[in-house]
């Protein structure tokens, strides 16, 4: 995409186009944001699925005109049987197979959850017309995208051996190529089955019968009480005051309050040019004091230390901004989080927004396909530690870590924003540079997508621990980075999936919508 998309309908947008358009017809039917969301997020686990799936978490934040924020938190605790004396003889809990498959499947039930929120905003479309698409499009197939052949590629020796996986997402035992036929006929079933049973079958049903039996069979320490006693649950979103506006993110067990921080911070830092070397450097340093905070704070909710609305007060802000120093770069020796993820907006014609975003931790998860009902099941459990002092201990019913973060922001002039980015570590930062670009300096929605990024630390595969850049930086930018101090790796491309997939969504008061999505992807934003 170059330019920004403006509607007044409605507006989805996805990292894969046939979920933003999904969303975009349900708007167009009558349905309304969340009803839009529960369609793209349903044909996006099929369409994207080396990157999510109805066997992982989810996370949202809605928005009603007039109302404050609803946040739901649809991440799946550790199974009742996950001890360290399960993974006994074992230094870190293993990161592909069945005993990585070790945390319950939240998504689903927070798709019914965000149904139940906008249960009073008029007749409902039917399930079985949300969850159309998906069905059809894994019944039928899907064009096997540019980054799923890629990281197919990539990962395959390693998820061959996890059950199911080279069934469910080989040809013929090959790396499928970018615009083959891909279908998917017992996911299908089994979203068929929610569109009659309705989604609580999925914990609670034949469904949940059928997942706990695979799991167990397979060496999972899940069983069929983690199903039913699981349930999203509505919680109170952090909130950052900014001149302009305020914005939301996730609570515990998410990196919420890192991404809300780093502009709490920048704000401070007072810089005036957008895309100077000021910019980025005064982010890149705000980014490093949130993640020394997080790491030292972020956990199961039930286990926090302190009240992490806490780390956005005034005071708090005013004093990590005053460690930044704006002509030399803190040293960064941190160990970032990988992760990888799908973020997803839309907007309705009332002004109804959802920021949402879905994931099974990293590409393809734990690699387990359920045999029965083709469910691939995430491996977010692999964040928690073997060892019981840690901070992010395993234990029964403790929630994982999460890099997912959702963000919403409201501005004091009316307008509304959802935007949010795949990329593990590089979620918070990439929500700083979209956000600082349209709302601080001025720039339209799409180019604060497209514009070129940074990213601190590692995702996707990377290991290094440097300032990566893409090549649209190199140059003056990346020497005036390294003058001040920054470890400095430019990447050879000048879109770069290292950087994740951004979306963005502005509602306007006078009812504009305007919609962007990252050229880095393989989706769009579609309006109606």
């Amino acid at each position: 995409m170059i330019h920004t998309r403006r509607s007044y309908g409605g507006m989805c947008t996805a990292p894969h186009h046939l979920a933003a358009e999904a969303g975009r017809d349900v708007l167009r039917e009558g349905g309304n944001a969340v009803e839009a969301m529960v369609a793209a997020a349903a044909t996006i686990a099929v369409a994207y699925p080396h990157m999510n799936a109805i066997g992982g978490d989810g996370f949202w934040l809605i928005h009603e005109p007039g109302k404050p924020p609803v946040a739901i938190d649809a991440c799946g605790p550790a199974a009742g049987q996950a001890t360290p004396a399960f993974y006994a003889g074992h230094d870190a809990i293993p990161e592909r197979g069945p005993r990585a498959a070790l945390t319950m499947a939240g998504t689903v039930d927070g798709w019914r959850e965000a149904l139940e929120v906008a249960s009073s905003w008029g007749e409902p479309l039917p399930l079985a017309r949300l969850l159309g698409d998906a069905i059809h499009y894994a019944r039928e197939g899907v064009a096997v995208s540019r980054s799923q052949q890629a990281l197919t590629a990539r990962h395959a020796p390693a998820l061959s051996s996890s059950p199911g996986f080279a069934e469910a997402f080989l040809q013929d035992g090959e790396v499928p190529r970018e615009g083959e036929r891909l279908r998917q006929p017992r996911l299908a079933a089994t979203l068929e089955r929610l569109a009659r049973a309705g989604l609580d079958d999925f914990y609670r049903g034949e469904l949940a019968d059928s997942m706990a039996a695979d799991l167990a069979a397979l060496g999972s320490p899940l069983c069929r009480q983690d199903f039913s006693d699981y349930r999203a649950r509505r919680v109170t979103p952090l909130e950052l005051a900014l001149k302009d506006a305020t914005l939301y993110n996730l609570p515990a067990p998410t990196q919420g309050v890192a991404s809300l921080m780093i502009l709490g911070l920048f704000e401070r830092l007072g810089v005036t040019e957008g895309e100077s070397a000021a910019h980025l450097h005064g982010l890149i340093e705000a980014t490093k004091r949130a993640f020394l905070l997080r790491d030292r704070h972020v956990t199961d909710p039930e286990h926090l230390d302190i009240d992490l609305q806490s780390l956005l007060e005034e005071s708090a802000l005013a004093q990590e901004a005053g460690e930044i120093r704006m002509d030399r770069a803190l040293p960064w020796p941190h160990e970032p989080v990988p992760g990888d993820t799908i973020w997803m907006g839309a907007v309705d014609d009332q002004g109804r927004g959802v920021s949402f975003i879905q994931s099974i931790f990293w590409e393809f998860g734990s690699g387990v396909v359920l045999p029965e009902t083709g469910v691939l099941w995430q491996n977010r459990g692999i964040s928690f530690s073997l060892d019981e002092r840690h901070l992010r201990a395993l234990g029964p019913g403790r929630k994982p870590f999460h890099t997912l973060n959702p963000a919403l922001a409201r501005f004091r002039d009316g307008r509304t924003m959802v935007y949010g980015t795949m990329g593990g570590e590089g979620q918070p930062q990439t929500q700083a540079a979209v956000y600082s670009r349209y709302a601080l300096f001025g720039e339209p929605l799409q180019q604060a997508v497209s514009a070129p990024r940074w990213l601190l630390g590692r995702t996707w595969g990377e290991s290094s621990t440097s300032l990566k850049l893409e090549s649209r930086l190199a140059g003056p930018m990346a020497d005036a980075l390294r003058s001040v101090g920054h470890d400095v790796e430019v990447l050879d491309e000048a879109y770069s999936d290292t950087m994740g997939h951004a979306g963005a969504i502005v509602h306007h008061p006078d009812g504009l919508i305007e919609g962007a999505h990252d050229p880095r992807s393989d989706g769009g934003a579609a309006g109606c």
